[in-house]
Order: C-alpha cells, then structure tokens, then sequence
C-alpha cells in the first residue's frame, strides 16, 4: 500500500442550527477543506460521505451525490457510508485504503449530521436504529440506558465512582469552552456534574453528548504527493475498523469494547507504535464512561484504572496524556456522521500546531478513536507529522 497524508481540514461550528439544511453544513466543511488544501473540486478523485441517518432525520436519500454535486464533485464515485456513530470515521477508513490502494489520487471525506430537525423523543427513537432494534431496543432500552447499564457494571467490576465519571465530564466542558467550534462552550464544576438531573442511572445529563448539527470534512492524498499541495501534510500512520456485535447481551463482559482493542491492536502494529507512544487523542466519549473504557481498551491504562486515571487529571490539556482537548463529544457536540472525521480535522490540527488556545506541548503523534452504537464499529486511526 502507498502511504496516504492529510492535505487538507475544514469544519462548521457544531451546535442547533434550525435555519440550517444538511446539504448547506456539508458544503460549508466541503469548501473550507477544499480551499485549505488548495485543491479546486474538479480534481477530487472520489468522494465519501460519513452520514447515519439523514434520510430519517431530513428525508432525503441519495445523500452523497446529493452533496457531491452542490460543490461541484461529480462525475467520479460518491458513495455514503453508514456505521452509526462511526460513519465518519468508517468513511475515513474506506477513503483511506481506496487511495492507499492506488485507485484515486485525491479522495474527499465529509461527515455531517443535521439532528436538531426532529424532537428529541423523535432523535431516541432514530438513534435507537443503531442498537439491537428487535431485541433490546424493544424491550425499552436507549443508548442512555445501557451505557447506563455499562456504567453500573463497570463501577461494580472496577470501583469506579460517579466522581470519576463527572471528572471527565468537568475536563471535556473546560476544553470546550475554549473552542470556536463546540456547540457547549460551558464551564461545569464537579458538584454540577454530580448534581446534574438525572437521565439513566448513574448518568445525568452532565454525562451525555448533545444532539448536534454539524460537519467536517478532509483531503486525503499520496503522501508522495502531498508536497504539491501543503507544507504541513499529517501521514496517516496507521488505522484500522473491526466489529462485534451489536447487542449488550450478546458481549461476554459490557465493560469492555473488543472492537475498540483489535482496531488498536492493528492500528499501532500498522504505525510501529505502541500505547506509551501516543502523545494526544480525540476519543469517543458519548457518554462519559465510554472515554473511560476507552482508557483502557486503547492500552493507555490497564482495565479498571481509566476512572482513576481521568480524576487524577492525567487526560487534561496539560497531563500525561491529554484528552479531547477539543471538548469531545460531550462538549464539542455529537452530530453523529459527523464526528469521526471531525476527530481526524482536530487531531490534524494539533499535529500542525493550528489549535490555538487548546494547542498542546506534545503534538507529533496522535490518535482518534470512533465507536459506532455500543461497540459494534470501531475505528481507531493514529496520525503523525511528517
């Protein structure tokens, strides 16, 4: 395979923009990303497009061309790529080995969600699609409420607290408010998250991501290539998508995400990597014990220390291992196609030293971890300066 770079990043604020379609939030990350790589859209090569559930969220169907052609990317394959909420990195990951592969020189990823467009019951009921529809998801049960019930295990297992918990919830809100990009841009204290109103036991809404619109798109290319158009390409070092199943029940132990461990074990082997050597990372956190499991699952810490490890500020902007300085999903905002490649655009841009106030000291080798339902998709993706 050739090795393949990043040549180009743009996003759109993430929040609830009622006025907004999914089409314009698309074609705004599109342009942004187009003209940051100084590419004009008639050499884009392919196009894939990282959405979950536009058709039910705004009706439209044949998205990718839909969007395609709105920036003026057609006559090449555009194709739309579902994985529940790791659609974006999915369609990272499937742009990636097309241009590694040698079929296209210059490949174009966007992710984009337009969620605030339907009621929020209706939202659950969308999301609920993602979970085991004929089996848990009727019989009651939300996203809330298993990774509530993944929570409850973990702390059982482990000795996690709900302190713990809020601790990762107080960090992702104080790097939020620091960014242009996130839609909660809110500084919380531990004694607000903890007192947070109740959503799925021991989860308050302090420990939920938002229902987000929002996209983000990148360029990749040849890194052989990537001179021609950047000073600054990131080399994409190693990535990997595997999958499990998709019901709790199914899962011999709920605490863990074995996808999340074999993407990474593949991933770092492909990047001559280890866990020690990862400086930064954006991961998953839809809920705030998902960051925790990924802790653990990514090797950053051995099984049952991710809780300890976020209350002790080891993952803060300026601990050992810094994460989600963005805010991550919790803060930044979770437009679900949208958030793998919106985790590629920010570790990019702490690799190139673009991060302004959230910048970090250590930024040569980073990571991004997409988990799509509750650990049915992983995508782990580990990025390096040239």
């Amino acid at each position: 395979m050739r090795p393949v770079a990043v040549i180009g990043t743009g996003k759109t604020q993430f929040g609830a923009f009622p006025d907004r379609t999914l089409r314009s939030l698309a074609v705004e990350a599109g342009r942004a990303c187009l003209e940051n790589a100084q590419v004009a859209s008639s050499r884009v090569e392919a196009f894939f497009l990282g959405n979950f559930a536009g058709p039910s969220f705004t009706g439209q169907n044949h998205l990718a061309p839909y969007v395609g052609s709105a920036l003026g990317v057609t006559g090449v394959p555009a194709t739309r790529v579902e994985a529940a909420c790791a659609s974006g990195g999915s369609a990272f990951f499937h742009a990636f080995s097309s241009v590694a592969a040698g079929l296209y020189d210059l490949v174009l990823v966007i992710g984009v969600e337009k969620m605030t467009s339907q009621t929020t019951p209706r939202v659950a009921e969308i999301l609920a699609g993602a979970g085991d529809l004929a089996g848990e998801m009727k019989a009651g049960a939300t996203f809330p409420s298993l990774f509530a019930m993944i929570a409850r295990r973990h702390m059982y297992q482990y000795g996690t607290r709900r302190e713990d918990l809020a601790a990762v919830a107080v960090k992702n809100h104080a790097n939020g408010a620091k960014s242009p990009y996130a839609h909660m841009r809110k500084v919380i204290t531990l004694a607000q998250a903890l007192a947070g109103k109740p959503v799925a036991e021991p989860l308050t809404v302090y420990d939920c991501s938002l229902i987000s619109d929002g996209a983000a798109a990148v360029l990749l290319a040849p890194a052989g290539l990537a001179s021609e158009f950047t000073a600054r390409p990131v080399i994409v070092a190693g990535i990997a998508q595997t999958s499990d199943c998709v019901a709790l029940d199914e899962k011999e132990d709920i605490t863990t995400f074995p996808a999340v461990k074999r993407a990474a074990e593949k991933a770092y082997r492909m990047a001559g990597a280890g866990p020690a050597d990862i400086e930064f990372a954006e991961l998953h956190d839809c809920f705030t014990i998902a960051e925790i499991i990924a802790l653990e699952d990514l090797g950053f810490v051995k099984p049952g220390e991710g809780g300890p490890y976020s209350s002790a500020g080891c993952t803060a902007l300026t601990g050992p291992k810094p994460v989600n300085a963005s805010g991550g999903l919790k803060a930044k905002g979770h437009p679900v196609g949208a958030t793998g490649v919106a985790q590629i655009c920010d570790v990019v841009a702490q690799i190139r030293g673009e991060a302004g106030e959230l910048q970090l000291p250590r930024h040569s080798l980073g990571l991004a971890q997409n988990l799509g339902g509750s650990g049915a998709t992983a995508v782990v993706t580990v990025l390096r300066a040239t």
